[in-house]
């Protein structure tokens, strides 16, 4: 019986780690980037200038000069080839000294948002029209249609402008790709990698436990001290 139990143990054990190893060694690899790695580097924070400030010009017309009819819920001023815009119900864009409405930014302007808010020197290599994404794309879930602009950097640095009002959404590079497969791996959703309460990560984690507690158990009973306990009762009844 003891015989039985010990080898079943043994194979419970050696099936479960062998099935989830490869997962426990992304996991690990995975920790160890995120542990040794400054996520505001990550984030790219050494890209953006430390301050981007533009003063108000004086002659801005009174938002609701622009049209009786829109019942304004929100409104931002922004910034596009130096000139002040009001950003109406996340949806129109006008101009703030003339009261005209503006129909998206072009490449020149998105070009110019992107320099505005990184640091110098940074030689552009191509600008890309973005209309979609997929659930891997590193711009995935921000808004659409959307510019990038690519930049001549070892780090392959790519800054998205959102097309619709100018603002400056985000700026990836080599380091947050990295970043993002390995988070991947960590949270396991293979499909858009940002759910981290999948089935497939949940199923990982209770056999990653049972490993552990067949390990557990396999030492106990293998143990001399067990043994011995073990035989102990068994001659006392």
């Amino acid at each position: 019986m003891k015989r039985n139990r010990n080898y079943y143990i043994r194979k419970t054990h050696r099936y479960l780690g062998l099935f989830i190893g490869i997962q426990f060694i992304g996991w690990t690899i995975s920790g160890l980037y995120f542990s040794w790695t400054d996520i505001d580097k990550i984030h790219g924070d050494q890209f953006h200038r430390e301050h981007v400030m533009t003063h108000s010009p004086p002659d801005l017309i009174s938002p609701a000069q622009l049209d009786s009819t829109l019942g304004i819920s929100s409104l931002e001023l922004r910034y596009i080839n130096h000139q002040p815009h009001y950003w109406v119900n996340d949806s129109l864009l006008y101009n703030a000294q003339t009261g005209q409405i503006k129909k998206g930014i072009t490449e020149t302007e998105a070009v110019e948002i992107a320099q505005n808010h990184l640091v110098k020197n940074l030689k552009i290599l191509k600008t890309e029209w973005i209309t979609e994404t997929d659930n891997h794309h590193e711009y995935r879930g921000r808004p659409l249609p959307a510019w990038a602009v690519h930049f001549d950097h070892p780090e392959k640095l790519v800054a998205y402008i959102d097309a619709s009002n100018g603002r400056f959404e985000r700026v990836r590079h080599n380091s947050w790709r990295w970043f993002d497969f390995l988070w991947m791996f960590h949270t396991m959703d293979y499909a858009g990698r940002d759910n981290f309460n999948n089935w497939l990560l949940r199923a990982f984690s209770v056999f990653g436990l049972f490993t552990v507690l067949s390990g557990f158990t396999l030492y106990a009973v293998s143990s001399k001290t067990f043994i011995k306990t073990t035989s102990k009762r068994k001659r006392k009844k």
